[in-house]
């Protein structure tokens, strides 16, 4: 039970779906105003993968347990790029317990979608850019999976991961006590790159880890630049402060 629990995705109907490899330049009719519908329609057909086969995994509704495998339930709008080109614009939500990004190019839309694990494929969020990637974590364990990058500087990189995971519930001995449902929980990782480094490694927030990607004469200004500004490493927006002050003051 545990095991298919693990791999838990929404059930949905996947005949019909235009899987295909891209090759060559995305053909579009993009002018100022963005794409035109069937033209990114047709651009976005080429980028499309499998979502997670119903009949190879138990069908289940995930609204029956506590929490979400989606980092947001709702379609969000996005910007759909592949390389450097725009695909146009799409509305995705994130399953984070199976690492997938399923795509609709309306809220209405019918039917699920799921974006190909292409690195070249990059989705834009609020402006930050979210791909498949290659990196390392706290354990040293080579991964693949989905960062958003937060920062983009001249000496470091600043990238953040999204994961959930399922823990199955429990009956209740007695009828005085409830039943202990099924239950996704939503935590956040940081992963770091330095130029010229072609690696992307686990940033656990705590500040001897930050000290340590300081050559040692700028660790004393590092260390002064959190405290007189109050720095939480578990806020995004200071963690982002600091790796970008990493990044101005790197030797």
């Amino acid at each position: 039970m545990k095991n298919r629990l693990l791999t838990l995705t929404l059930s949905v109907a996947i005949s019909g779906l235009s899987y295909g490899q891209f090759s060559g330049q995305i053909q579009t009719t993009m002018g100022g105003g963005g794409a035109a519908q069937g033209a990114t329609a047709g651009a976005i057909a080429t980028l499309l993968g499998p979502v997670s086969d119903a009949s190879q995994k138990r069908t289940m509704e995930w609204e029956s347990f506590a929490g979400s495998p989606y980092t947001n339930n709702d379609y969000k709008p996005a910007e759909l790029f592949y390389k450097d080109e725009k695909v146009g614009p799409v509305y995705y939500r994130y399953n984070a317990l199976n690492e997938e990004i399923e795509i609709k190019e309306s809220p209405v839309q019918e039917g699920l979608r799921g974006l190909s694990r292409d690195k070249n494929i990059i989705l834009k969020v609020e402006g930050n850019p979210m791909r498949f990637m290659t990196f390392i974590d706290k354990e040293g364990k080579t991964l693949n999976g989905y960062l958003t990058q937060l920062v983009d500087g001249k000496n470091f990189d600043l990238y953040k991961r999204t994961r959930v995971k399922f823990t199955e519930g429990s009956k209740s001995s007695n009828s005085f006590v409830k039943d202990t449902p099924g239950r996704f929980s939503q935590f956040e990782e940081y992963y770091i790159q330095k130029t010229g480094v072609d690696r992307i490694d686990e940033l656990v927030p705590k500040k001897g880890k930050l000290y340590n990607q300081m050559d040692s004469d700028q660790k004393a200004g590092l260390k002064a630049f959190i405290k007189e500004n109050d720095l939480d490493l578990d806020n995004d927006k200071d963690l982002m402060s600091i790796i970008l002050y990493m990044d101005r003051n790197a030797s």
